[in-house]
């Protein structure tokens, strides 16, 4: 006679229902980027996060469907040799901070209540638009995680943590309140590969950019600023994704080896047990882009109209509605 525990019934039904549902459904898209580093010797932290924000937006994903949070400004840090940018490049080609960078939790909002609660939607009353995930249970959600992190635990502002179990439960509300179709989960940290140990909800894919004992390791210096600039795993990540167009046929498995050992220097580690399909069948731009298949209506209208018992008179005949952009600011402020 076999005992069925409540645990393994639980996992039954979760590979159950993957296997009814290989295809995707999903009908938008999210970006959740998280930095979670302050001070200056971490600024490749804020250089990561903003070169992933680049690309995404890049691929179709509105700033209205991008959570931004950043622990430091780097951007307006007094060491900063040149203000109002950051690179992840020495030779200083891209300006990652850009001009149009909408950032949604600044400095000391990014707390481990406020991730929190933004995954599972129990924010205050009154919180900005900005600052909510109103995602649904047809959205693919990307998340990108970086920062200090150590066995089963990421650092938030130096002074807190969350914890792998923290970050597992949090999912699962968000699967039981139908706030996800699938979840890509990106955690560029030391021992990364710890935060994802404890999920256990459906529909989740994760990669990380160490395993539980090693180190995730910078990539360069850049000698003007004196800080290393950028991480090794999202250098490489980026490097793949700035060759990926909006119609892209590149599929998720190819973006899971773009960081080999020979040069990530730590071992990549990837989660797929939860995930419901194959990833050579999943295109990458299911999470990093936005482009949504749409039907053309037909070339000649449904309905047609009698247009000919329309009678205009001479005045709206001759009569053409011109419009114009009103200046910016009032001319008179500069008279």
């Amino acid at each position: 006679m076999y005992h069925l525990t409540l645990k393994s019934l639980y996992s039954f039904l979760i590979i159950l229902f993957m296997s009814l549902s290989v295809e995707s459904r999903h009908t938008n898209n999210w970006a959740v980027l998280v930095d979670t580093s302050r001070f200056w010797f971490n600024y490749r932290h804020v250089s990561n996060v903003l070169s992933i924000y680049r690309s995404v937006k890049r691929l179709g994903i509105p700033d209205s469907q991008i959570i931004l949070m950043i622990a430091d400004d780097m951007a307006c840090n007094p060491r900063n040799p040149r203000p109002a940018t950051v690179f992840n490049n020495a030779n200083q080609n891209i300006n990652v901070y850009g001009d149009d960078v909408e950032v949604d939790y600044r400095g000391y909002e990014v707390t481990v209540e406020n991730f929190v609660r933004l995954l599972t939607g129990r924010l205050p009353a009154g919180t900005p638009r900005s600052k909510q995930l109103l995602t649904d249970e047809g959205s693919n959600i990307l998340f990108y995680l970086t920062g200090h992190g150590g066995d089963g635990f990421l650092k938030f502002q130096d002074s807190e943590e969350v914890t792998s179990q923290e970050l597992a439960d949090a999912v699962e509300q968000m699967w039981q309140k139908r706030r996800y179709n699938e979840i890509f989960f990106i955690i560029d940290t030391c021992q990364a590969s710890s935060m994802f140990d404890k999920f256990y909800s459906p529909n989740i894919l994760a990669v990380a950019s160490s395993l539980i004992g090693e180190d995730s390791l910078s990539h360069h210096v850049d000698p003007a600023i004196g800080v290393y600039i950028i991480d090794r795993y999202t250098y490489y990540a980026l490097a793949f994704l700035e060759k990926v167009r909006p119609n892209s046929t590149r599929s998720m498995a190819t973006f899971l080896a773009v960081c080999p050992k020979r040069v990530c220097l730590s071992t990549v580690g990837v989660r797929k047990d939860l995930f419901g399909r194959n990833t050579t069948d999943v295109p990458i731009t299911d999470f990093f882009g936005a482009v949504r298949q749409v039907d053309l209506s037909p070339t000649h209208p449904l309905i047609e109209f009698d247009d000919s018992k329309i009678i205009l008179t001479e005045e709206e005949q001759t009569f053409h509605q011109s419009y114009a952009y009103l200046p910016q600011f009032p001319q008179e402020i500069w008279s």
